[in-house]
């Protein structure tokens, strides 16, 4: 199948972001941004399927434009220890800037909020705004009270659809139900579901996120443009 992991690219007055890279990201990446040439990267935790294609964009990066200045890499602890794991040589410290997620407050044109949300390790949410649009995103997230203050006002709310039907009675809980996301995204203009459980209908995540959430429901799909 030709799918690809997590990974956005939210572009804003010509500065190029991205949002995880994970597997098989980086291709579909490299079809708006020929060599890697983005202006900043945004890392939400350091699971492999949202950060192992930051790897290979070090590699394009190395040696494709060996001279240009490092690309800011935003992120939590752990995911420079995940990429130096991947490929040690080129260093990802030389390719990439690399910065404390929670720590910064700007990125590029955008002011950056970010969210300790639930997961199995740490998984910091992102809240990007600039004049005129905003976009949240919170990587992969279980139920939580953060969610309506992260997605509120927002243009479009990227949120971890994993499941589907009735959610786990399992507690604690680190991903969340269709319905679950939508219900969080309460105050954003429009819901992008992502994350899905390998081989899920997304039809059925759609199907379930509009029965609680009222505005745009849209599932993530390769090559997926949405202006904003």
């Amino acid at each position: 199948m030709d799918r690809a992991c997590a990974g956005f690219l939210l572009e804003y007055d010509g500065f190029k972001v991205v949002l995880d890279l994970g597997y098989a990201a980086l291709p579909q990446l490299l079809k708006h941004c020929p060599d890697g040439e983005v202006d900043a990267v945004v890392v939400t935790h350091q699971h492999p399927d949202h950060c192992v294609d930051v790897s290979a964009l070090a590699r394009v990066r190395y040696y494709q434009a060996r001279d240009a200045a490092p690309i800011p890499l935003y992120c939590p602890p752990g995911v420079l220890d995940v990429l130096r794991a991947l490929e040690p040589r080129p260093d990802p410290a030389t390719v990439f800037a690399v910065r404390d997620l929670a720590d910064a407050g700007e990125i590029g044109p955008f002011r950056l909020e970010t969210a300790l949300l639930p997961h199995y390790i740490t998984n910091l949410g992102v809240r990007l705004s600039a004049p005129g649009v905003t976009v949240a995103y919170t990587g992969d997230s279980g139920p939580s009270d953060l969610l309506a203050g992260l997605a509120a006002g927002s243009d479009l709310f990227v949120a971890d659809a994993t499941l589907q039907g009735e959610p786990p009675a399992t507690e604690p809980r680190y991903v969340m139900t269709a319905a679950e996301a939508a219900a969080g995204a309460t105050g954003a203009k429009r819901l992008l579901l992502t994350h899905f459980w390998p081989g899920s209908d997304r039809a059925l995540s759609v199907s379930e996120a509009r029965k609680v959430f009222a505005g745009e429901v849209i599932a993530a799909e390769e090559g997926l443009v949405v202006a904003l």
